[in-house]
């Protein structure tokens, strides 16, 4: 028999990482979950996985801040970011931070697994997507500056020049998971 594979999740939501949990084990993964930075770094001191999975938003905390220790824990670990709204920016952050890819939600067991098999880039991904709304870049440069903020509301607001109720507003029109 073999070893099975060592996989943790990092999710805040508790539902989405119990199902997540049960579908990997079934796949014969040695799975733990934890739901935030401190969670992980606890997790990390006495369990070695290969394979990570790190919700970008965790709660107050970015997902970010994981990746970078799970890969200062293990270079060679695979690791998939997931995220319910998707942006250029964060997905270049999560790249230069260690992440072997990047899942926009929803994604199932299925899209994570092949997922981490991916090692080389597509060639044939195609150029001419289509092209970005004034919305979506509105809602990039929002997400970026979230992210440079360490998602801080407040300071998020301040550099943007808006009000933080109106960034709060925008904020709960397109979640960020």
């Amino acid at each position: 028999m073999t070893e099975p594979r060592r996989l943790v999740i990092v999710e805040d939501d508790e539902a989405f990482a119990r199902t997540l949990k049960r579908s990997f084990e079934r796949r014969d993964y040695d799975v733990r979950v934890a739901h935030d930075p401190d969670e992980l770094t606890a997790l990390l001191a006495s369990f070695r996985p290969g394979y990570a999975v790190v919700d970008l938003k965790l709660g107050g905390a970015s997902g970010l801040v994981c990746v970078q220790q799970l890969r200062a824990a293990d270079a060679a670990m695979r690791i998939v970011v997931l995220t319910g709204f998707a942006s250029i920016a964060t997905a270049v952050e999560a790249i230069k931070l260690g992440a072997s890819y990047y899942l926009a939600k929803p994604s199932n067991t299925d899209d994570i697994e092949a997922a981490f098999g991916r090692t080389e880039g597509n060639t044939e991904t195609p150029l001419d997507g289509r092209q970005s709304s004034i919305k979506t870049v509105e809602w990039e440069h929002i997400h970026q500056t979230l992210v440079e903020t360490e998602f801080n509301i407040s300071e998020t607001a301040r550099r943007l020049g808006m009000h933080r109720r109106t960034l709060a507003r925008k904020l709960e029109k397109r979640q960020i998971r």
